[in-house]
């Protein structure tokens, strides 16, 4: 009877009062508020105007499309939302509205991914592009579709109604 009452005791004493495991079995302790933060993502990068022009030009050759704004077609204005949203950036879907977007930029002061508008088939702004550096834009050519022309062509240099910064 002694070892049977030795026996239920140690089980009750047991049941009441688990045995500690072992250091490795047991699990980490949860790390400072500190090492937290440090193992977050990076915030994501700032978009550069490069990057916006770098998008850009993968479009080079869509064919133009009234009203379009995907890679099936594009229209200036949707164009320029499209390469826009694909960096996160919203953008209003015509021409007239862009043109009110972002900060006023004088033409000698442009940089690339910098919206550049153009009076052509109404007044006010009718057309847009994406400053793309060394005096050239890409935009949704109505004739010729997705494409890089000079700011001093012939047909644009005149029509040049003004400039945004976005970023």
């Amino acid at each position: 009877m002694h070892k049977a009452l030795v026996g239920l005791l140690a089980a009750a004493l047991l049941a009441a009062h688990p045995p500690v495991a072992h250091a490795a079995a047991l699990p980490a302790p949860a790390p400072p508020p500190a090492a937290l933060a440090a193992k977050q993502p990076p915030p994501p990068k700032a978009v550069k105007g490069e990057d916006i022009v770098a998008t850009a030009k993968k479009y080079q050759g869509v064919p133009y499309r009234y009203g379009g704004a995907s890679p099936q077609g594009f229209d200036c204005s949707g164009f320029v939302m499209f390469v826009y949203d694909r960096h996160g950036k919203k953008l209003p879907r015509a021409a007239d509205k862009q043109y009110t977007a972002g900060k006023a930029v004088k033409p000698k002061d442009l940089r690339p991914g910098d919206l550049v508008f153009f009076t052509t088939t109404e007044k006010g702004p009718s057309h847009v592009g994406i400053f793309a550096g060394s005096g050239q834009f890409i935009h949704a050519s109505s004739s010729r579709g997705v494409m890089i022309s000079a700011l001093a062509d012939a047909y644009w240099k005149p029509r040049l109604l003004g400039a945004r910064r976005i970023l």
